[in-house]
């Protein structure tokens, strides 16, 4: 299996929205972002699937030495063999993608924030940077659009935590901020013992308007002249606000369940944007 090969595979096998919105992308802009993203799992990976905190860490230091090796001409992960040839063309720097390895090791150091400032800190490690290199992929050409692109990626984080707060407890997380638990009368450990509630209801339609608040403001900070190329960032966009809205008529059941679109509404939805440019 070429690296080519092996993070194409690494995409498809995610099947995360942000593939549906790769697929419509010319051939080198779709190998950059593809061998991105598959970087991205790669780390995401490690924190997810790895019981073990200590080998986790581990892991992330050698993908730390392995950046660094791979800016300095010596990749040796597929994903980085991939991913490399890219680097010059689309800005991509080594800064970049330790950011995306230092807040997976948040993940490691604490499972609670205590405001959302705090929260945002972590979200912009592994979502608007995220967003940042991508919007660079896509083709920016306004610097405005890096700002559209990192307040986009803190919207698409969001919406993750409100569909992943079951999946979360289960590994002992909870993204929501201390705080806002306390001013909803929402205890930690009926988050950790899925308990839904009026209360949980209440506290998570406040995240899901601040995540709606969040893609309105990104909207009115892309730039009219990075709109077209920024098409595909705006594909994910509607799959993951269409998701939000999902989970919102739903009442917030996702403690228990994953709520999430099937393939062909992705599809559609990126189409939509494509072809229509409806959002």
């Amino acid at each position: 299996m070429t690296p080519e090969q092996y993070v194409q595979q690494k995409a498809a096998a995610s099947g995360s929205s942000f593939y549906y919105a790769f697929l419509f992308l010319p051939a080198p802009r779709r190998a950059a972002i593809t061998a991105f993203y598959a970087f991205c799992r790669e780390v995401d990976d490690v924190v997810d699937e790895v019981s073990d905190p200590s080998v986790a860490r581990t892991k992330l230091a050698w993908w730390q030495v392995e950046v660094a090796k791979a800016f300095s001409g010596q990749p040796s992960h597929p994903v980085m063999k991939a991913l490399m040839p890219h680097v010059p063309a689309f800005g991509i720097e080594q800064q970049h993608l330790l950011a995306v390895v230092r807040g997976c090791e948040m993940d490691l150091e604490q499972t609670r924030y205590l405001d959302f400032p705090a929260l945002q800190r972590y979200c912009h490690l592994v979502a608007g940077v995220v967003g940042e290199v991508a919007a660079r992929i896509f083709g920016q050409t306004q610097s405005a659009t890096t700002d559209y692109a990192q307040k986009m990626g803190l919207a698409f984080q969001l919406t993750n935590i409100i569909r992943d707060v079951g999946e979360d407890a289960m590994r002992g997380r909870i993204y929501l901020p201390v705080n806002e638990l306390q001013q909803f009368e929402v205890k930690a450990h009926e988050i950790l013992q899925r308990q839904h509630s009026d209360r949980f209801v209440a506290l998570m339609r406040f995240q899901a308007q601040r995540a709606h608040t969040l893609y309105d403001e990104a909207l009115a900070l892309l730039p009219a002249q990075d709109r077209r190329a920024q098409k595909p960032g705006l594909m994910m966009a509607s799959i993951y606000r269409t998701l939000l809205r999902e989970i919102e008529a739903e009442d917030f059941q996702v403690l228990k369940q994953r709520i999430s679109l099937t393939p062909v509404r992705k599809l559609w939805l990126a189409w939509k944007v494509q072809a229509l440019g409806k959002f």
